[in-house]
């Protein structure tokens, strides 16, 4: 029994466990307002079109900058690209705070979409390269289940701060949280500069840039799982974005749920994935990554058909724990496979890439969402989401495997890229 409460413990280096820290703290601080945002912008006087147009404009600017964020990630580091990021999004709390009308909160949101592409590449990158692969899925497994506190304490408390006090009052408080986060990123930043140096060359120039993307278009048009990474992860960001920026406004309208109750509902979630995310991680380890990303996928689409035939707080919490656990299913061995097909120095572009896959076709997507609620009717945006799920899974079963293929390619990449950077240091 000591021996292996030990080897759970190894599964997290120190680095990792106060790179978590921060973590936590941070997206506590986002959790707070994130849910409540299309309440915050209605209490600013937009209409639900409105709001489909803010989230759709919402989700320009990460569609470049996921991918530039991740070149930055294996160019400068992983801790430094998160530094960077968190002081941009020190800013964006007061874009928020001090916006007068819906519109001027667009400021705020687009420093935050920086944060995001500075920091979401890092994230997965910098835990691949903490973890050994033959246990990755479980430590992925393992820091989304401690990440997952923050769904559990930032929704509720954000909501109650709303209810009592003010949205201002909650951002203040918010801003507050994330600025102690920053300052412990950049302190963690200056602190592991020689750690960084093992992974990152420290330049960034446009013939850095264009080296790592050259390297990954080759890996995309290889027709291997990257590609069919990108085509699911694309079909699930159209279908998501048609309503996921209307699950408040619907449960407020036809629910009667105030800003309070529906924190606790994303509370609920967040504790459903956590109770998940480590066997899904122990199944995606000992079985194989898609059967975890199946079994996420039909339970996300089970969870939307009930969550568009209740309105009672109840059915809704039912609802929102089944997300979770489909949720916390599909992370870890998304995570997972999209680091042990992907080269060391590819990582953060890599997964930049990923995050920000089909984007550009969901752009559109967050506004017609909010015609369909308006005008055909509100049920629809949620119906096709959960369609769309179900169908996302024949391309996972049968394409999600790493192939003699893929090892070619990622190979390839690898050794082009050291071709390069050796030329380019010759040259100098």
């Amino acid at each position: 029994m000591e021996q292996e409460t030990t080897r759970k413990a190894s599964l997290l280096s120190p680095v990792l466990k106060l790179f978590l820290l921060a973590m936590i703290l941070a997206n506590v601080a986002a959790n707070m307002y994130g849910s409540l945002l299309p309440l915050y912008l209605k209490s600013l006087n937009a209409s639900v079109a409105q709001i489909g147009i803010f989230f759709t404009i919402a989700q320009i600017i990460p569609l470049v900058l996921q991918i530039l964020g991740g070149w930055i990630s294996d160019s400068l580091g992983r801790l430094k690209s998160i530094a960077l990021g968190s002081i941009a999004g020190v800013l964006s709390y007061f874009g928020l705070i001090l916006a007068p009308t819906w519109q001027w909160v667009l400021a705020g949101e687009g420093l935050s979409a920086v944060t995001r592409s500075l920091i979401g590449p890092s994230f997965g990158a910098f835990i691949a390269e903490e973890s050994a692969e033959e246990n990755r899925a479980r430590v992925y497994g393992l820091t989304q289940t401690i990440f997952m506190i923050v769904t559990v304490v930032g929704p509720p408390l954000g909501g109650y701060l709303v209810d009592q006090f003010s949205f201002r009052v909650m951002l203040i408080c918010a801003g507050i949280i994330y600025t102690m986060a920053t300052i412990l990123r950049v302190f963690m930043a200056r602190r592991a500069a020689q750690h960084e140096k093992e992974t990152s060359n420290g330049k960034l120039n446009l013939t850095s840039l264009r080296r790592n993307l050259g390297a990954m278009f080759g890996i995309l048009i290889a027709g291997g799982l990257i590609t069919w990474l990108l085509v699911t992860d694309g079909i699930r960001d159209i279908s998501f974005s048609f309503s996921f920026s209307l699950l408040p406004i619907f449960m407020e309208e036809f629910g009667g749920l105030t800003a309070q109750q529906i924190g606790w509902l994303s509370s609920i979630f967040g504790v459903a994935n956590m109770l998940t995310n480590i066997p899904a991680g122990w199944l995606a380890d000992k079985k194989s990554e898609r059967l975890a990303i199946v079994i996420g996928f039909i339970l996300q689409a089970v969870s939307l058909f009930l969550f568009i035939n209740t309105t009672t707080f109840r059915g809704y919490a039912i609802v929102w724990a089944l997300f979770g656990v489909g949720v916390g299913m599909m992370a870890p061995a998304y995570q997972s496979i999209i680091s042990k097909v992907l080269p060391t120095k590819l990582r953060g572009t890599g997964f930049g890439l990923i995050q920000s896959s089909l984007g550009i076709f969901s752009l559109p997507a967050p506004a017609i969402g909010a015609s369909l609620y308006q005008n055909v009717s509100p049920k629809l945006p949620f119906t096709i989401t959960a369609w769309a799920s179900l169908l996302a899974i024949i391309p996972v079963w049968f394409k999600f495997k790493i192939t003699k293929k893929d090892e070619d390619a990622n190979l390839k990449a690898a050794e082009k890229l050291d071709a390069e950077e050796r030329s380019t240091q010759a040259a100098e």
